[in-house]
């Protein structure tokens, strides 16, 4: 997470990404059977958002606990998940969530609300 190279500097003086991170590792660094850590990769750039997704599964993997993790990119939500909660409807208005699913089907599920699907060319399967 690269802490060590802002850990001597003042709180007010860091950047929106260095205070992500250093969030992220007081977050993890607490003792907890349940982490719920809403929006992890945000204010982080494209090697950091992959490095901070490595540090959350491996923790949450060696400890043996469990997260619940809110995240909007898609692809980063596919990597942090092994099971997923999908929810439909109108926020504040009129909205409900699936039980828990296999990363699978909780994505393909996604996917069709949003009449989306991955699609293969079926000349090269790609």
């Amino acid at each position: 997470m690269k802490i060590e190279d802002i850990m001597d500097q003042d709180v007010q003086c860091l950047s929106a990404g260095e205070l992500q991170r250093v969030a992220l590792v007081l977050t993890l660094g607490k003792p907890a059977d349940v982490y719920l850590i809403d929006e992890p990769l945000a204010y982080l750039d494209s090697e950091q958002r992959l490095v901070a997704a490595k540090v959350i599964k491996n923790f949450i993997l060696h400890t043996k606990k469990t997260a619940f993790v809110v995240e909007s990119e898609f692809i980063m939500s596919s990597y942090l998940a092994d099971r997923v909660i999908v929810f439909n409807g109108v926020p504040s208005q009129n909205a409900s969530a699936a039980a828990p699913q296999s990363l699978l089907c909780g994505m393909n599920r996604f996917l069709k609300l949003l009449g989306n699907m991955f699609r293969r060319d079926p000349n090269n399967l790609n």
